[in-house]
């Protein structure tokens, strides 16, 4: 089998499968993995210009990411990609002691000797940009943009607060430093960018971030990480703005899917407790709604699932909501943890064939709770959250529609759009 040029790992399954959405749309033939995969597994995916992993480094300690990451660079090394994309949330929340970016750096960056790692700062169709360094995010699909340190949802974030906007002081807090910045007037003609570059690599910085502002800086950053991986083959950090990148001179599909009927009771997980899910939760009232206490699941209780699986049993479609418990609590790795083994208790059970998680960690620890080796591309139902189609040994898994949705993606009628 002749070499996949493009190699990504997701820091969580929601984006990577977002840039498996990305990657096929642009054309290429794209498959995620949720596990490392064998030569087997591979043989029998046939043929792909496009071969990701599904991750959980995000929800990671240091040691624990280089313990994940360094078999997943030697393995896309060992393929002979000639990208390897280290995909981090578009919002880039990551702090120096979970989901440290710099951390995965160090991990990845032996197997990938080119001087020249990229960061790709922005991804616009999200609404993520960055402009001398700093990020800016819109807080919800055609909300307002606000710098991160300001954004109502990720300065407050439960896990990883982003109170710093300039992102070569967040990259140097986690032991990724002298982060150069490219922001040239981008145009068609990359000769002055390439100079920049040249310049500013003299210096051996730890990465250099591409300022992204707009849609029509990608195809110029695309042709600029193409021309620089034919001399080696090189390691670029970013949200699915790098496959986007990528892809850009690429023939590509445009607009959305519309989902197919429903061919029975549809299952959703809300774990995020972001404003963006809890509204889509709100306007969601075509489902039976059943309260998640992580609290509860993780001393043992069966009831949830017992109730969901009456529910769908009758026939009915089941919204799965995570409530912000009073009193006692969990560590958000626990209470992620709880609730996937709750959907896996209820996918045993009685297994569904459109399935919705939102949530990054939710997403993350979920998807791998179930009995899939992997996912292809279905379409997209909004910008930043596709459909993908399931891959799995077990009839009843195999071809499962599943969204995997990050808190802040989709407009507030998602939800309700996902039971039609």
């Amino acid at each position: 089998m002749s070499a996949p040029e493009y190699g990504w790992y997701g820091d969580d399954f929601t984006g990577a499968t977002d840039t498996l959405a990305e990657l096929s749309k642009g054309g290429m033939r794209s498959l995620l993995f949720l596990r490392q995969p064998d030569a087997p597994r591979l043989e029998r995916a046939g043929p792909l210009d496009a071969v990701g992993i599904a991750g959980a480094s995000r929800a990671m300690a240091p040691d624990a990411m280089a313990a994940e990451l360094e078999p997943v660079g030697r393995f896309f090394r060992d393929l002979g990609v000639r990208i390897m994309h280290y995909k981090c949330c578009s919002t880039f929340d990551s702090a120096p002691d979970v989901g440290s970016i710099g951390a995965a750096v160090a991990a990845l960056r032996p197997f990938f000797r080119n001087a020249f790692r990229p960061i790709v700062g922005g991804q616009p169709n999200i609404g993520r940009f960055t402009l001398f360094g700093n990020l800016f995010a819109a807080a919800g699909t055609g909300a307002a943009v606000h710098r991160i340190d300001r954004h109502p949802t990720m300065r407050v974030h439960p896990v990883t607060p982003m109170n710093e906007a300039d992102l070569r002081l967040h990259f140097s807090a986690q032991g990724l430093s002298a982060v150069a910045v490219a922001y040239p007037s981008y145009a068609p003609d990359t000769a002055a960018l390439e100079d920049l570059l040249d310049r500013l690599l003299g210096d051996d910085p730890g990465a250099v971030l591409m300022d992204v502002s707009r849609e029509s800086d990608l195809p110029v950053i695309g042709r600029i990480l193409r021309a620089r991986a034919q001399g080696a083959p090189l390691l670029a950090v970013g949200p699915s703005g790098v496959a986007q990148a990528w892809c850009a001179d690429r023939a590509a599909e445009t607009g959305d899917v519309a989902l197919r009927p429903k061919s029975g009771p549809v299952l959703v997980l809300a774990g995020s407790l972001s404003p963006v899910t809890r509204r889509q939760v709100e306007e969601a009232t075509g489902y039976r709604r059943v309260t998640v206490d992580p609290v509860r699941l993780a001393e043992g209780s069966d009831a949830t699932a017992a109730e969901a699986c009456r529910l769908l049993a009758s026939g009915e479609d089941v919204l799965l909501v995570t409530e912000k418990p009073e009193g006692t609590t969990l560590p958000p790795g626990e209470a992620a943890a709880a609730t996937a083994a709750l959907l896996a208790r209820v996918m045993k059970r009685h297994p569904v064939r459109r399935l919705g998680i939102a949530g990054g960690d939710t997403s993350s620890l979920g998807a791998r709770a179930l009995n899939l080796w992997g996912l292809s591309h279905a379409g997209a139902i909004a910008p930043g959250v596709a459909l993908c189609r399931g891959h799995s040994d077990d009839p009843a898994l195999d071809g499962l529609e599943v969204m995997l949705k990050g808190g802040q993606m989709g407009a507030p009628d998602l939800l309700a759009r996902f039971r039609a």
